[in-house]
């Protein structure tokens, strides 16, 4: 079974760096911005969420929010991937309904690995309400 990961980040070359670091293990669904990673999580659900804080038009606490108003998106794991990374913005974001976070630029390419790896298994584990809604 293929393992799936969706990526909503607009800088194209931070998709580059995901796609050069998890492409070989996962196929990645890449999405710019919030309305066309709604429309896409809907149509194929994957594995895990990677979710840019800053983009363009709805930022990645709103679509968050819908992701986990939605009884078919809200068991996703979804990872905050962000450059926001003041004192305070980790707790912040986990309040907020992350399952993890993330800062950017990825200097340390085991992090962003180990936290794919163990939230995609959390994810298929049997019982685990995101595996059975996959």
């Amino acid at each position: 079974m293929t393992r799936r990961i969706a990526l909503v980040e607009d800088n194209a070359d931070n998709r580059l760096l995901i796609q050069a670091l998890l492409g070989d293990d996962y196929d990645i669904d890449e999405y710019e911005n919030g309305v066309d990673a709604l429309a896409g999580l809907s149509r194929s659900l994957p594995d895990l969420v990677l979710l840019d804080i800053s983009l363009p038009g709805m930022d990645g606490i709103e679509i968050l929010g819908r992701i986990r108003r939605d009884p078919a998106l809200r068991p996703l794991p979804v990872i905050a991937l962000t450059a926001h990374a003041m004192n305070g913005d980790r707790q912040r974001y986990l309040a907020a309904g992350f399952d993890d976070y993330l800062t950017k630029p990825i200097v340390d390419e085991m992090l962003l690995i180990g936290a794919v790896e163990r939230w995609v298994r959390s994810a298929r584990e049997p019982g685990n309400s995101a595996a059975s809604a996959a």
